[in-house]
């Protein structure tokens, strides 16, 4: 890539992420903010068509300049599954009244939102946009089976539920 040209994101791009130590993960780029981590650290290179065949991790929207910039390359593009391609449900928490929500981008309408209970948004990723480091943080927290800053500060505030 050449300096401050620009990768243009698109649906079905596999991205590698550099983890430190001579490890990466992989991740697929979604509609919109929308991109699919697998479950996989390796010090090898995959192929872009076994990338597409690793079970996933989680789903979260992240910031363009993750790809865009060149920070996560991409090395293929295959279609994105049946399942990936429908966007998860987010949870979103009031910060002045702690009250959940459900949110969904286009659901029954444009940014579709309805109030919650906690059992319906218990183990849903909360509705942000990730920066890239933080996902790499949080990948390898996971691959070394130890909890993650920037999850533990988006969880549910269970006390300030009304």
């Amino acid at each position: 890539m050449h300096p401050g040209s620009k990768v243009r994101r698109r649906e079905g791009d596999l991205l590698k992420i550099d983890l430190g130590g001579g490890h990466q993960s992989y991740a697929q780029v979604a509609a919109g903010p929308l991109m699919i981590f697998f479950e996989r650290a390796s010090a090898d290179d995959l192929a872009p068509e076994d990338v597409s065949r690793l079970p996933v991790l989680f789903r979260l929207w992240v910031a363009n300049h993750a790809v865009t910039h060149g920070r996560w390359p991409v090395i293929g593009r295959v279609p994105l599954n049946p399942e990936s391609r429908v966007e998860p449900f987010f949870y979103k928490q009031d910060v002045m009244t702690g009250r959940l929500s459900l949110y969904h981008s286009t659901f029954a309408a444009p940014n579709w939102e309805r109030a919650a209970t906690y059992a319906e948004c218990a183990g849903l990723e909360a509705a942000a946009v990730w920066e890239p480091e933080h996902v790499e943080d949080r990948l390898r927290d996971h691959f070394a089976g130890r909890p993650n800053k920037w999850v533990e500060s988006l969880r549910i505030n269970e006390a300030a539920i009304p």
